[in-house]
């Protein structure tokens, strides 16, 4: 089996975190190699950058480059600066591939992501230009042990509380291990002193009691959950609740997203922009004011010995060809994109460009008329796994115990289950959603208001999600796609270990405005 294949079959039958967590293994991400911005010294009077995409490694290269002196102008699809850094409001209108117009009609102050959504606290290059562009922050919750876990086929199709799976699966698996113990059949791995304070630990890690036993008593309960909580007053006693055997949580296989919360991209903290996460797109596109162009759609991109052009036309009025002009040029359109689009480079390069496939993905916005996973679930944030194809639910991490309407990120979906909500119009998307979800929360049948749903392969401006690399792939084609070709040279998070994350796009920005102007200031094209 190839490794692409072996991913691609992780991320539709345990989720994308689980896929994050396979490409780690396999050395496909990594840790943020970020430092701190270059020091760009020496440009030459009068020297130009031409910056293709105005996404976050377009405006991360554009803003470091004119600091140091260099004329920068940058070409934007979109209407608006950030790329893939997107957030969708109240108002806002967007048309895919195919003609479908989808018109937000969520409350204001409610929003989707679509693309990226949270940032983990590793990822410095991100963080630091948010406290430059004077981007709020608030905490993202990625686990929450009151969220759901949910299996069609466990437990009747009935949902179960994170904390109680959670609780149930270490109590049973720390009394297993207490009992070998006991049975001495560790003493040829163990000390006699060690054992003793290994079952001193598992007592405490699965919540057992005297015996080393997970039972129905007051350890379990406080991990799981009671039947009926503690209180006040004469009914103030707190009913135990009844743990679930080992046999029916391991058949659940709900022990599978237990994980998440433990692997380097999801461990907390991980913060949100305040507002959403186009607020960071959009704090780039003020500080260069004047730099990019909007609605400028690249047709061709030319380099000879005095520079790089690229023709362009403006998507608002098709057929009016435009050139624009660079010493050099830093191209961050994906590849999916630029794969199509003619440019003279390398043969290396060329092939490296169309080598490398994107990912299909979906995300819905759901806005229901009340709040009803916190005032009826007490879910405040975090995450619901399913083997649905909605994959999954993630609950507001903004606004908690407000009054009013709020949205929920109704499903991300992966795989062939992506594929498949791509070929349907954007309505049949959300009401699918919404059937789905109801299996989750029955409310959602009487509480849903409106929706959106954004399918990336459709996306004008990246036809993916993200660049999905193999290993054999990134022996082959990944050096030769960062090389600087002449004139041209690329960046995003194609260009990067980092797949599918904004600090990928970061990173590979600076790493490449740090080359190119060593080249500059080193007298010009090798």
């Amino acid at each position: 089996m190839k490794r692409r294949d072996l991913l691609r079959m992780i991320g539709v039958s345990a989720g994308g975190a689980a896929m994050y967590q396979a490409m780690s293994t396999l050395g496909l991400a990594a840790e943020s190699p970020y430092r701190g911005t270059p020091k760009l010294q020496g440009a030459p009077h009068g020297a130009s950058v031409l910056i293709l995409g105005a996404g976050l490694a377009g405006m991360v290269a554009a803003y470091e480059l004119r600091q140091a002196g260099y004329k920068v102008q940058v070409l934007e699809y979109n209407a608006r600066p950030g790329g893939r850094n997107w957030t969708i409001r109240g108002d806002d209108t967007y048309t895919e591939l195919g003609g479908y117009t989808q018109h937000c009609q969520f409350d204001r102050g409610l929003y989707i992501n679509p693309g990226p959504w949270r940032i983990p606290y590793h990822h410095r290059g991100l963080l630091d230009y948010c406290k430059k562009l004077g981007v709020p922050l608030e905490p993202f919750v990625q686990i929450n042990h009151n969220a759901y876990l949910h299996n069609t086929k466990a437990f009747g199709g009935k949902p179960q509380r994170y904390r109680s799976i959670n609780a149930d699966y270490r109590g049973h698996i720390t009394e297993l291990l207490a009992k070998v113990t006991q049975q001495s059949k560790l003493d040829a791995l163990v000390s006699k002193d060690d054992q003793a304070m290994l079952l001193d630990s598992l007592r405490q890690l699965g919540g057992l009691d005297k015996n080393y036993a997970y039972v129905t008593g007051p350890s379990a309960s406080n991990r799981r959950g009671y039947d009926k909580p503690p209180g006040g007053g004469l009914s103030a006693k707190p009913v135990d609740s009844q743990p679930l055997q080992l046999h029916d949580v391991l058949n659940s296989n709900m022990w599978r997203a237990l994980t998440e919360g433990e692997m380097f991209e999801f461990q907390q903290t991980l913060f949100q922009p305040v507002g959403g996460m186009g607020r960071i797109g959009e704090a780039f596109g003020r500080s260069l004011d004047g730099l990019i162009h909007y609605n400028a759609k690249v047709t061709a991109i030319h380099q000879d010995e005095h520079g790089v052009t690229a023709t362009y036309e403006d998507s608002r009025r098709p057929g009016s060809v435009r050139k624009a002009h660079g010493d050099w040029c830093i191209c961050t359109i994906p590849l999916s994109i630029l794969s199509q689009i003619p440019m003279n480079v390398g043969a290396a390069m060329a092939d490296a460009i169309g080598a490398i496939p994107y990912a299909a993905t979906v995300k819905i916005g759901l806005q229901f008329k009340r709040r009803f996973w916190e005032e009826d679930d007490d879910i405040y944030g975090g995450i619901t796994s399913t083997d649905l194809p909605i994959n999954n639910i993630s609950y507001p991490s903004c606004d908690f115990n407000s009054r009013g309407k709020g949205v929920l990120l109704g499903g991300y979906l992966w795989g062939l289950s992506a594929y498949e909500f791509t070929a349907m119009t954007p309505e049949e998307r959300v009401r699918r959603a919404v059937e789905y979800g109801s299996q989750i929360h029955p409310q959602y049948k009487t509480e849903f208001d409106n929706g959106v749903a954004v399918s990336w392969h459709r996306a004008p401006f990246t036809m993916g999600c993200f660049a999905t690399w193999s290993e054999e792939a990134r022996a082959k084609h990944y050096e030769n796609l960062c090389q600087i070709d002449g004139r041209i040279a690329l960046a995003g998070e194609h260009a990067s270990y980092l797949p599918a994350w904004q600090e990928g796009a970061v990173t590979s920005a600076l790493d490449v405005v740090t080359r190119i102007h060593q080249r500059v200031v080193a007298g010009g094209v090798a």
